[in-house]
């Protein structure tokens, strides 16, 4: 009785910190989404194409150089540009246009990335040569992790941290919150919008970079498709954390993966992975219609 204890506890250890893994990757794709949408109104959906952007740079860089470390930073600076170019050519003339034809052009872009990776890299994948940090390490209790899986935490908490810390101690998150609540006030009082959209945009695509890094780290593979599951994923985790939440969608994101990872093994016959963020967003909206976090 007393192994079947611990085998039990060993196993929800387990359930928790891979939910906690798969929960960090969801909160650096969603944040993008948040910020973005909180800033313009705008459903980015293109944004899961620069998480597979990310993906391919990352593994072909490190291939190339066997340096990770060096392709998650140039991963990140590329797609961050990337993503501002995306705002100036795709969504910039659309700003005075009703929301949906901006939702329409993201769509569209998202789809013709998919098929743009597919000509460029292939339509089988590209994987690490020698993959990275594949080696683990014992936690108390007899738990086993990866490294990629623990710099998947560490990475997400770093990031996360810092950003929180850019949003409330620096001037240019200080013009972010202004804008964000009221741009022709923010506008009036000096802040510069242009600027602080280009900078929105590169930060949420250079977090949407790291990732499709960490993913490909994870999985040892990136596809010209990868980014499907998260495109629609990234949207139910800011609905269900409050549209425009900061909070709310780390929230969101650590408890769509605590549940999809508790939920495969509890409820697998029941419903698959992908269904069960879907279930719980239905759930919470039911009792909540404005999200977790969001402004009732």
């Amino acid at each position: 009785m007393v192994q079947i204890t611990m085998v039990d506890h060993m196993l929800y250890f387990e359930l928790f910190f891979q939910g906690i893994v798969q929960g960090s990757i969801y909160a650096l794709i969603a944040l993008g989404l948040t910020l973005v949408y909180g800033l313009l109104r705008i459903l980015h959906v293109a944004h899961a194409a620069l998480f597979t952007l990310g993906g391919y740079v990352g593994v072909l860089l490190t291939n190339a150089t066997g340096n990770f470390p060096m392709a998650m930073l140039a991963s990140m600076l590329l797609v961050g540009l990337v993503g501002m170019a995306v705002y100036k050519i795709v969504y910039e003339p659309l700003l005075g246009k009703p929301p949906f034809i901006a939702l329409i052009a993201s769509i569209a872009l998202f789809i013709a990335s998919e098929e743009v990776f597919r000509i460029i890299f292939g339509p089988y994948g590209q994987s690490y040569i020698n993959p990275p940090l594949q080696g683990y390490f014992e936690l108390p209790g007899g738990f086993f992790l990866k490294y990629a899986e623990a710099l998947v935490i560490g990475l997400s908490v770093v990031m996360l941290t810092f950003l929180g810390w850019l949003s409330g101690n620096t001037r240019t998150g200080i013009s972010w919150r202004a804008t964000v609540k009221d741009p022709s006030m923010a506008q009036a009082f000096g802040v510069n919008i242009q600027k602080v959209r280009y900078m929105n945009f590169f930060v949420g695509s250079a977090l949407a970079g790291a990732a499709g890094v960490l993913v490909a780290l994870l999985n040892n593979l990136v596809e010209p498709s990868m980014g499907s599951v998260p495109s629609y994923k990234a949207l139910a985790i800011i609905v269900l954390g409050g549209l425009g939440s900061v909070r709310g969608t780390l929230l969101a994101a650590m408890a769509i993966g605590i549940i999809e990872s508790f939920g495969t093994i509890y409820l697998g016959q029941y419903l698959d992975r992908d269904a069960l963020a879907f279930a719980f967003l239905i759930v919470v909206l039911m009792v909540r219609p404005q999200g977790l976090l969001g402004a009732k």
